[in-house]
């Protein structure tokens, strides 16, 4: 385990919980430079606790595997130490800091032979398991993404702490190369962007809203979608999902709308005061496809380990999560774009 900071210590919760479990996993190590974390672990979990990877893999614990939770310019050191060394490693997400840094641990991976899988943990969400056999060439999707301010992750902008998640997602959804990406940030509370609006259009001709914001007063993470003659509503915190289908009594030109994805969920409100609501009878019918309840990060967890013994690729692949990457940079490139052309450099530059 590398690093045991905020998140890194759910991993290692984690994966002693499964240890407890009789899941064949043990928790040998932990790598932590700041003293005091260090001290921490090593008294919790009573495993030997190293300042650097080196001094870990110079220990030859005979390691199998590892999480790397390390700030994401230290990805690919870390990952690639231990790729170097013959350890299948999970790194959170993103994969990398760059698309070459990304490139350099998937062929280091493929040469070694090792099992590399980015931490995307929404992938694991019971709701987002739960909808994939309900998918049909979605065609409109709209995602939300807010959190409260903290001084987590502010090595990075809100693109790659929190929005990566859903453009992972929707990429997997959507399975269509990005065509057009327009985007604009805003540095609030921290010198990087705290709040986003980006909207994706893909080859396909699907279109993708999303908002980001860690400088919000509430927590929202929710996903919906448009999809012939369905609507789908994913949320992720509650792991719940709800799917509203149309039959042919609701008028033409609404249905059209809204598997075209050009109407919101405002139009299904009125649609269901005007008397078009589920149940037997004609017009919408909702409901709620059965999820499975699950802590995603367990079942991330779970999975990787379940790579790693199998051989089988992980249901997240690298090459995945550098496909959500190289989104993520283009998304800060025309974020850049347009704060040049909007002279918006007193958001971006301290004042005197």
């Amino acid at each position: 385990m590398a690093g045991a900071g905020a998140f890194g210590r759910n991993h290692l919760r984690v994966y002693r919980e499964l240890e407890t479990a009789g899941q064949g996993v043990a928790l040998a190590a932990a790598v932590e430079p700041d003293a005091g974390r260090a001290a921490e672990v090593a008294e919790k979990y009573a495993v030997p606790v190293f300042a650097t990877v080196d001094e870990l893999l110079a220990a030859d614990l005979r390691l199998h595997a590892a999480t790397v939770a390390v700030p994401t310019v230290r990805h690919h050191a870390v990952a690639s130490a231990l790729l170097q060394a013959g350890v299948d490693v999970l790194v959170e997400k993103p994969i990398a800091a760059s698309l070459a840094e990304a490139d350099e641990l998937i062929a280091l991976a493929e040469r070694k032979g090792r099992i590399l899988q980015p931490g995307h943990l929404e992938r694991f969400n019971p709701a987002v398991l739960a909808v994939q056999p309900q998918l049909h060439r979605p065609m409109f999707f709209e995602a939300h993404r807010l959190s409260v301010f903290t001084p987590r992750a502010l090595d990075v902008d809100v693109v790659l702490d929190l929005m990566i998640h859903d453009l992972d997602i929707v990429l997997t959804f959507a399975n269509s190369p990005v065509r057009e990406v327009r985007a604009v940030g805003l540095p609030i509370l921290s010198p990087r962007v705290d709040i986003a609006n980006v909207r994706v259009e893909f080859e396909s001709g699907c279109v993708a809203n999303f908002t980001a914001s860690r400088v919000s007063t509430e927590r929202v993470r929710k996903l919906r979608f448009f999809q012939p003659r369905q609507y789908v509503s994913i949320d992720y915190a509650r792991q719940d999902l709800l799917v509203i289908r149309l039959d042919g009594s609701v008028p033409a030109e609404i249905a059209a709308a809204i598997a075209g994805g050009r109407v919101d969920p405002a139009m299904l409100a009125q649609l269901a005061a005007a008397g078009h609501t589920g149940g037997p009878g004609p017009g919408l019918s909702f409901a709620k496809p059965p999820v499975t309840p699950g802590e995603p990060l367990r079942l991330e967890i779970e999975s990787f380990v379940d790579a790693v013994r199998t051989r089988r690729e992980p249901r997240v692949t690298a090459r995945q999560g550098r496909d959500a990457l190289a989104l993520a940079l283009e998304i800060q490139t025309q974020m850049a774009n347009h704060a040049v052309r909007a002279g918006l450099g007193d958001f971006f530059e301290p004042s005197a």
